[in-house]
């Protein structure tokens, strides 16, 4: 578990208080396919509210997940918003395109468990300029 423990401190915000939960709450990572089923089960997916034409709600977090998960989540991603420049810049875009600042820190934990995966399956410490948008 050492390992495991060093690649998820490398990321901006996860500690090792933070990693320990995060590896106790996944288990092994390879159970997981992808980042999405890995964000699945979290609960960290986005969840679109519709019924028939007439009611198009707004799309939520679907929070059928684990909720112990998704609680050592969220302060990581406060930290990781505050002290990764590529983080902010997404949270600004997110906040001028008009999200609440909730549904903004939902969207960081889900980029946040994205990364924890490809961190995880790969073997290689985090790299915050691989968050950056690519140019074309």
């Amino acid at each position: 578990m050492a390992e495991p423990c060093r690649l998820l401190t490398s990321i901006t915000g996860i500690a090792e208080h933070s990693a320990s939960i995060i590896l106790a709450e996944i288990g092994s990572i390879k159970v997981f396919g992808s980042a999405a089923q890995l964000a699945a089960f979290a609960g960290l997916t986005p969840q679109e509210h519709q019924s028939g034409s007439s009611i198009n709600g707004k799309a939520r977090l679907c929070k059928i997940g684990n909720a112990h998960l998704r609680e050592a989540l969220f302060f990581p991603a406060l930290s990781l918003m505050r002290h990764c420049p590529e983080v902010r810049a997404f949270r600004q875009r997110l906040l001028g395109n008009g999200k609440h600042k909730m549904a903004v820190v939902g969207a960081v934990m889900h980029k946040l468990i994205r990364v924890i995966y490809a961190v995880l399956s790969s073997g290689q410490e985090f790299d915050p300029k691989k968050l950056a948008p690519q140019q074309s």
